[in-house]
C-alpha cells in the first residue's frame, strides 16, 4: 500500500539512514551509499558531503540524485524520493551540528563534531528539489 503524501513526508523527516544514488556515468552502475540527511516535511531534502568528494562531483554532473530510506520493524515501509539539485552551498558548522545531533547522542555528536572539524575538511551541502516519490507500507507482509 501507497503511503499518502503526509505519511511519505513524515516518514522522510525521521532520522533515517538514506541510501543515495547518483548516476556514475556510461557502463557504470549509480554510486550508492549510505548517508545522513536531513529533511523538513514540504521542504528539500539535504545531504552534506566533502567538496569536491567523488559523490560531489558526480551529483554536480548529473544534476539530479535520489535519497531512499527503509525500516523493516515493525512492518517494511520505504520511501523513496528523487529530482534536481536545487542548490549546492558551503558547509557549516550549524548544519554539520544539526546532522551529528539527528543522528547521535549528544556526548558522541560533540565528539563526531571534533572529529569532522579537524580531520574532513571543507563540506558541501546539497539540496534536492523532491519531483518523483515512491513508497508503500507492507504491514500485510
Amino acid at each position: 500500500m501507497a503511503l499518502s503524501k503526509d505519511e511519505r513526508e513524515q516518514f522522510l523527516a525521521e532520522p533515517h539512514i538514506a541510501a543515495l544514488s547518483v548516476s556514475a556515468g556510461i557502463g557504470r552502475g549509480p554510486l550508492t551509499v549510505p548517508i545522513w540527511y536531513q529533511y523538513a516535511p514540504g521542504g528539500e531534502p539535504w545531504v552534506m558531503t566533502a567538496a569536491g568528494s567523488r559523490k560531489a562531483k558526480l551529483i554536480e554532473a548529473a544534476g539530479c540524485f535520489s535519497l531512499m530510506v527503509e525500516r523493516t520493524e515493525p512492518t517494511l515501509r520505504y520511501v523513496a524520493v528523487d529530482g534536481t539539485v536545487s542548490r549546492i552551498e558551503p558547509g557549516t558548522e550549524e548544519l554539520h551540528a544539526e546532522l551529528a545531533h539527528r543522528y547521535l547522542p549528544p556526548e558522541r555528536a560533540e565528539r563526531f563534531l571534533a572529529y569532522a572539524a579537524a580531520e574532513l575538511g571543507e563540506q558541501v551541502v546539497i539540496y534536492l528539489r523532491p519531483q518523483h516519490w515512491i513508497s508503500a507500507d507492507l504491514r500485510a507482509i
